[in-house]
């Protein structure tokens, strides 16, 4: 282990802490002034360094806090704890801002000296582990059992021209995938194009993929060519293809077919060489059984499936992955970044992340920007996080699932709300009005329910708890009225035409 360097002109302090840190079998090394700390890594270089470094405030040639400065530029991720008497608190805590990691008060308890530094050698050697992982492998973090999974999938996949799926909620690094699949493979040195398919309008989206010539429609001045041209050679990535229009999807088979297709408004063949990677959070095999997604088009491209476990699902990943976003966000701010405690740590990985990584990487960023500290705190994280802490889960299935009665089981997410159900289930079991309690219940699972959906990044909110609502009240008066749906339509105060409209829609036939 690289020493402790300790910089104070006071002889008794530096002998002091090192025959101290000499007990506990920390290496020490010494010095009067922070000019012969600078002049020892211009001589040594930084490899040379030390573990963690201990200064005074006040010392003939030179300040602590001018020593900390220019320690923190050439080494960002040293430890450098400040000693201070008690005139020079208000500069020691000002220090926070410069990066110090804690500081020490003069005259100082020797045990507590010890501890502290002990303390800042373990964050010390916890970084350069993270720098480490963080250099070999900086396109994607994870220990856990089901992302290593994805890594041997990668590794299998990367030489193939196969074509890919990859499925996963919103936020949990599909595209990273894609990347990595493009990187590895023998196109690496070829484009590789991606494209939110849900992103982009209807009537734009079959231009955005496959070009469009001069005059083919109001606007187009000249010929341009779409994504599968651009990604000719290399990778085309098709994110959230689950939301591709349904006659789209009829021009995408035919190019997965025979790599072959026509422009908007062109007469000529265009050949492509591309390889497809798609993506998508929904639930394929669900959006075939509803019409809504070609199930010729869905083989052609479940050639090879990858699936991307949701962050709750590898917390132990949360640590290295906070502390990389972290780092990351420093570099893009440009300001010193910040360590997190491990009991800001242990609050993060009881967190649900209904976002998944995205979020995780979203609260590093705002932690970068409002923790007061230069150490993250449990009390530093998000309202969304502390959420935990006044005895409310911070999984908002589970918060649903508080609100239900005890023996009603809670629905995920994905399949609606427990206390919505609960409702609606005992209006159908013969009570006019649901309860008070009740009526709260279905409201709160609401707001939960969209909370949730929002965080996840979801573009679809409102139809998807539009559909989810209808279906239960539809069901609900069917149930009271044994299956008719003119009473059921009247119950509801909808038209006789409203209700056999909805029913087709939502599928409720087939149920």
């Amino acid at each position: 282990m690289k020493p402790i360097w300790i910089v104070d002109d006071d002889q008794s302090i530096r002998f002091v802490l090192e025959k101290a840190l000499l007990r506990e079998g920390l290496p020490t090394r010494s010095f009067t002034n922070p000019r012969e700390v600078l002049k020892a890594l211009e001589a040594e270089g930084e490899s040379d360094g030390p573990q963690v470094l201990v200064s005074d405030i006040r010392m003939p040639g030179g300040s602590g806090l001018d020593l900390l400065a220019a320690i923190k530029q050439r080494m960002p991720g040293l430890p450098v704890i400040i000693m201070t008497a008690f005139s020079d608190l208000d500069s020691a805590v000002s220090a926070f801002s410069s990066g110090a990691f804690e500081y020490l008060p003069k005259p100082f308890d020797l045990p507590k000296a010890v501890e502290l530094i002990r303390r800042a050698v373990g964050e010390s050697q916890r970084e350069d582990v993270a720098e480490e992982k963080m250099a070999d492998a900086p396109e994607m973090l994870g220990q856990a059992p089901a992302m290593q999974d994805v890594f041997r999938g990668i590794g299998r996949l990367a030489q193939s021209h196969v074509t890919v799926l990859i499925t996963g909620e919103s936020g949990s690094g599909k595209e990273l995938v894609a990347h990595a699949l493009h990187k590895h493979s023998p196109r690496a040195n070829q484009p590789f194009v991606a494209i939110n398919t849900a992103a982009i309008p209807k009537d734009l989206l079959e231009s955005e993929l496959f070009g469009h010539e001069r005059g083919a429609f109001t606007g187009a001045q000249a010929s341009r060519r779409g994504r599968f041209e651009q990604a000719d050679g290399g990778t085309l990535f098709l994110d959230e293809i689950g939301d591709m229009p349904f006659d789209l999807q009829t021009r995408l088979l035919r190019v997965l077919s025979d790599g072959n297709f026509y422009r908007v408004g062109g007469h000529s063949a265009v050949k492509a060489n591309v390889r497809v990677i798609a993506a998508t959070h929904q639930d394929l095999e669900q959006r075939v059984k509803e019409g809504v997604f070609r199930e010729d088009l869905y083989h052609r491209l479940n050639v090879i499936r990858l699936r991307l476990p949701a962050l709750r699902e590898r917390r132990e990943d949360v640590p290295a992955l906070a502390r990389h976003f972290l780092q990351r966000s420093a570099q893009q701010l440009g300001v010193e970044p910040k360590r997190i405690s491990d009991a800001a740590l242990d609050r993060l990985g009881q967190f649900q992340f209904p976002g998944n990584v995205r979020q995780l990487e979203n609260i590093c960023h705002w932690l970068t920007v409002m923790a007061p500290a230069q150490v993250i705190e449990v009390k530093d994280l998000p309202p969304e996080v502390q959420a935990t802490l006044g005895g409310v889960p911070a999984d908002p299935t589970a918060f649903v699932a508080s609100l239900a009665a005890p023996d009603t089981p809670a629905h995920p997410s994905e399949h609606g709300g427990a206390g919505l159900q609960q409702t609606l289930g005992s209006v159908a079991a013969g009570s006019d009005t649901p309860t008070h309690t009740a009526t709260m219940g279905w409201e709160l699972d609401l707001e939960q329910e969209a909370l949730a959906l929002l965080h996840a990044g979801r573009t679809d909110v409102w139809d998807v708890l539009t559909r989810r609502f209808e279906r239960q009240l539809i069901e609900a008066a069917l149930t009271t009225t044994r299956g008719r749906r003119i009473e059921a339509a009247q119950k509801l105060g909808i038209g006789r035409n409203t209700i056999t409209r909805k029913i087709q829609e939502l599928g409720l036939d087939d149920a």
